[in-house]
């Protein structure tokens, strides 16, 4: 430790820390436009200047100076940083004064106006006037795609997009071209960027030059609800603030959370506002003569109940369903006797007998940071969890770490050895180049993909990877997970019981009534009697002979567990369409028609009853352990040489909300242009 002094006050801060990092750590703060914790140091702005004694009469700019390059006094005395000082101040004011000399005055009219740093600083550090009458500079708005809208006249070289694009995305989709006045930040050649964490620079923006293009001039910020929630578009379970204006959701931000998201999201997660309110059920619907018709609660329910009895009962739940929806349905469909339950509508082999550990990203997303190899077994990252995925990059260019892939030739935006397509080159992996660095790393980090789980030799692939996986107490088993509801199922044990029947089997027609809380993902046969209970018009509700309108998961406090099985808890930030319900309360007054009435009357009460069952429900933000001595029950077989295919095969369109989106099939549309362009 080294000690300062900041404004007089003395404080001790690692050498390694700049002196923008000591200020704040002392409580001085220090205004700033191209410094981002989460990037590389540009010293672009100079807007962070501060005055350092003994040194150079100068200011010196505080987010490119360690605290280990000061000097201590003649008589050893530590060095001190003045942040108020005349100096400072009138250095300040200069700088801004620079930075509004081409700056245009839209302030009345930019979205970013009420939220702006360009405003705060200018009030707060800034002078009262400005010596320069010249006219500003223009610059061309630039297409850079659907997500993000250019107003380049506004921008103030920070390259903070350029940085985040090159470093966290690993894309470089963003450069910069010219110099002086006329340089201008550009996409290469102006065409769309490809990241799907694209939408991170408007966050990133300091000013209204990049803004998100879906919500352009339709709300500000001051006149937003915001709660705090989960993000479910895939099973990362990012952390996200849901802005709402009345009953419409009008944008979703990242929040800070160093354990899973850090502050990025992916572009699905901040962009699939608009397929919350497109193709809603939002009243009951009864099948009458091969069509769907209109209903009311009483009737949809009476057609339930007519069905029902005598039948042959199975559930499946869907991909974003929370865990007390599905607790309850599992509550109900038990009571009929039957065991025919299943969350896993794609196929993969999963099974909580085999426990906790043989299922969860075991290391967890920090994790990730602690490992020296990387194997990836049919899986690709970038599309089943792009902000997971920037965690490995991230590891990757502080260490070099090495990465190796077993299936699909996918750009992971990171280079990696890629080692064949199919489980046979698992099997064969010992001796090999790669095998040897996985014999010798401490701590090696083997993700395994659905795209390798969702076949018939998914727990035989499983166990080969557990056996690399476990050295000592690392255990380096790392399950990557597509839905957002899997984990939570999986800890419900919300799969067949013994002798029943799982999801591909109830769709098949082996059983008479059909429970799909959700399930948009699986074929369901002329056969069985679907009872739909979801939030959108999607390929389950199609075959449905009853539907029953549900909640999004913005209108609906619920919990869910994310890949690594941490327990997450999304808050309701608007209320369902019409007639919709929240799924738990449907299927509590579905029950007293039924006559196996639901023992719960609240969602506290339900969440009682399941944190009765399932303990580590109640622990909010914390990961229960998996034992590793589980994985040793995992069955050993011969595996198939059919290569690995990733489970994600379209990111933008994963779910119903995402399929409703049309920002969503844009981005879809353009991503199925680039590939065509590379193929060619």
């Amino acid at each position: 430790m080294t000690k300062i002094l900041v404004d007089g006050k003395e404080i001790d801060v690692p050498p390694e820390y700049t002196l923008l990092q000591a200020c704040e750590e002392a409580g001085a703060e220090i205004p700033r436009f191209c410094y981002h914790e989460r990037l590389t140091i540009a010293g672009n702005c100079r807007m962070c200047l501060v005055e350092v004694k003994p040194g150079p009469p100068k200011p010196a700019a505080s987010c490119a100076m360690a605290v280990r390059d000061l000097r201590p006094g003649p008589n050893g005395e530590p060095p001190e940083v003045f942040t108020k000082s005349p100096m400072v101040k009138k250095a300040r004011e200069g700088v801004m004064e620079f930075l509004l000399i081409n700056h245009p005055l839209d302030c009345p009219i930019c979205d970013q106006g009420g939220e702006c740093d360009l405003q705060d600083q200018a009030m707060a550090f800034g002078g009262d006037s400005s010596r320069f009458a010249e006219n500003k500079r223009a610059v061309e708005d630039k297409y850079i795609g659907p997500l993000v809208k250019t107003s380049m006249n506004r921008c103030i070289h920070c390259t903070r997009c350029v940085r985040f694009t090159a470093e966290v995305a690993g894309t470089g989709d963003m450069g910069s071209i010219g110099r002086g006045e006329d340089m201008e930040i550009t996409t290469y050649l102006e065409t769309a960027m490809s990241s799907e964490l694209q939408g991170n620079v408007t966050d990133l923006c300091p000013v209204g030059a990049l803004l998100p293009k879906p919500q352009s001039f339709r709300a500000r910020p001051w006149e937003l609800q915001k709660t705090q929630s989960i993000d479910v578009m895939d099973a990362l379970g990012s952390a996200i603030r849901i802005d709402t204006r009345g009953r419409e959701v009008m944008r979703i931000l990242p929040r800070v959370n160093d354990l899973v998201n850090e502050e990025w999201i992916s572009d699905k997660t901040r962009q699939v506002v608009d397929g919350l309110k497109v193709q809603r059920l939002d009243q009951p619907f009864v099948r009458e003569d091969g069509r769907l018709r209109p209903s009311s609660w009483l009737e949809a329910f009476a057609a339930v109940a007519d069905k029902v009895k005598g039948a042959r009962i199975g559930a499946i739940a869907g991909d974003l369903a929370s865990v007390e929806e599905m607790f309850a349905l599992k509550l109900l469909v038990e009571s009929f006797g039957s065991k025919n339950l299943d969350c896993r509508q794609d196929g993969v082999k999963l099974d909580p007998k085999f426990g906790r550990a043989s299922y969860i990203f075991n290391p967890g997303v920090v994790g990730i940071e602690d490992a020296d190899a990387v194997l990836i077994i049919g899986s690709n990252p970038r599309r089943e969890s792009p902000v997971l995925n920037a965690r490995i990059r991230k590891q990757w260019s502080r260490t070099g770490l090495p990465v190796g892939v077993i299936g699909e030739r996918v750009d992971l935006t990171y280079p990696v050895q890629y080692l064949g397509a199919g489980p046979d080159t698992l099997a064969s992996l010992a001796g090999t180049a790669f095998g040897e660095i996985l014999a010798k790393a401490q701590r090696p980090l083997i993700i395994v993909g659905q795209g390798a789980l969702a076949r018939e030799d998914g727990l035989a692939i499983l166990a080969l990877a557990a056996q690399l996986a476990v050295k000592g107490e690392w255990n380096g088993l790392a399950v990557l997970h597509t839905a957002a509801a899997r984990v939570g199922g999986l800890d419900l044990g919300f799969v067949p019981g013994e002798g029943a029947l799982d999801a591909a089997a109830m769709a098949a027609g082996g059983v008479d009534v059909v429970f799909n809380l959700g399930a948009d993902e699986i074929d369901i046969g002329t056969g069985p009697f679907v009872v739909y209970i979801g939030s959108h018009g999607d390929k389950g509700a199609h075959r449905a002979d009853v539907i029953l309108p549900g909640a999004a998961y913005t209108e609906k406090s619920g919990l869910y567990v994310n890949t690594e099985g941490r327990v997450q808890m999304s808050d309701r930030a608007n209320f369902p369409p019409g007639d919709a319900r929240e799924d738990w309360a449907i299927l509590r007054a579905l029950s007293d028609v039924l006559g196996h009435r639901l023992p719960f009357d609240s969602l506290n009460a339900l969440r009682t009853k399941l944190v009765a069952a399932y303990p580590h429900m109640d622990h909010v933000d914390a990961v229960a352990v998996g034992d590793a001595a589980g994985l040793a029950t995992l069955p050993q077989g011969s595996v198939s040489k059919a290569g690995f295919v990733c489970a994600v095969q379209d990111f933008y369109l994963t779910n119903p909300i995402a399929r409703a989106s049309a920002v969503m099939a844009e981005c879809s549309a353009l991503a199925k242009g680039r590939l065509q362009q590379a193929a060619e």
